[in-house]
């Protein structure tokens, strides 16, 4: 893939033979940006599963810790038992010994004595493993609570996402069809506007309809403030022939990624903090460019829509 998107930079740079030098490290180190953003955000998700799977790992070694404790508790209150018995049977030799012989008595007197002494021994290493054990019970017990608490809040999130997929697509549901697809997966919801719906040919000037489609979207995020939005402007492959302040494709997708946070921050309830803007030119299309059609599902603004984690990152900061 990295291949690939450098053959793609060179051939801009072969066919775009006004742009200098300066201007190619510069969109190396736009694409890496991007290229990192979205590494983080796959670590991140990484980073959950594996916390997931680490925390029902402890658990598992947890219960097994508890199920050897117990096994030995029953074995020391089997072994209590059968001393306790041998202690009656001999109280019981000693009374009848004691109306024959002083030397028997004194014998079963010290053995009674002994047998006192290790069923004392017996029942403090019993009381200490109960003790072990109630501890282990405990941490098992929370180790459970915080698996269960960190499980149940990535379902909460995947179900918050859900329900903002669904009134998202609600909102935008009159131009679903018309160039605009709303989908759920990773964890995040994606808006694909095609710019049919959004901008002319090499123009980042949102037009009527297109407006009108991100108001609706900005309603819904509004409504939503614990909601990352990342602004995704896209391109096809076909070298940005204009002029004035746009050089290139990758000037070009991230003025038209900007026009549509301008539309979203006409939202006064919108945080500009839970704003990115970025624009990834050609370099991440969604089909060939080799027929008009692959071109215009590429030339296209992504929305995508991110849970904030700071829950999550805290629970496995406890964990």
């Amino acid at each position: 893939m990295f291949q690939k998107v450098v053959l793609g930079l060179v051939v801009v740079f072969i066919t775009s033979s006004c742009v200098s030098a300066k201007v190619y490290k510069d969109l190396e180190s736009r694409y890496r940006s991007v290229e990192e953003e979205r590494d983080t955000l796959v670590e991140q998700n990484q980073a959950l599963e594996t916390a997931n799977r680490r925390m029902e790992n402890e658990l598992s070694e947890l219960q097994k810790a508890y199920d050897r404790v117990l096994s030995e508790k029953e074995k020391l209150q089997r072994e209590y038992t059968a001393a306790k018995n041998n202690l009656d049977n001999l109280q019981q030799s000693y009374d009848a010994l004691e109306k024959n012989s002083s030397a028997a008595i004194a014998d079963n007197s010290r053995k009674n004595r002994e047998l006192l002494a290790e069923l004392e021994a017996k029942e403090n290493a019993l009381a200490a493993e109960s003790a072990r054990l109630e501890n282990l019970k405990r941490e098992l017990e929370t180790r459970s609570r915080r698996v269960d608490e960190l499980e149940s809040l990535i379902a909460s999130k995947d179900a918050a996402m859900q329900k903002l997929k669904d009134a998202v697509s609600r909102a935008l549901l009159d131009f679903e069809g018309n160039g605009l697809t709303v989908e759920q997966r990773d964890g995040k919801v994606y808006v694909s506007m095609e710019n049919k719906l959004l901008f002319g040919s090499g123009s980042w000037a949102v037009g009527a309809e297109g407006r009108r489609a991100v108001v609706e979207l900005g309603k819904v995020l509004a409504q939503n403030p614990d909601i990352s939005v990342l602004i995704e402007g896209h391109t096809d492959d076909v070298p940005y022939r204009g002029s004035g302040q746009i050089t290139d494709n990758w000037d070009l997708s991230t003025k038209r990624a900007t026009a549509i946070v301008q539309i979203l921050r006409e939202n006064a309830n919108i945080n500009p903090q839970n704003l990115t803007a970025a624009g990834r030119s050609e370099y991440a299309p969604v089909m060939p460019n080799t027929t008009s059609e692959g071109k215009a599902k590429n030339r296209r603004i992504e929305v995508i829509l991110t849970p904030k984690l700071d829950e999550v990152s805290r629970l496995l900061n406890d964990i």
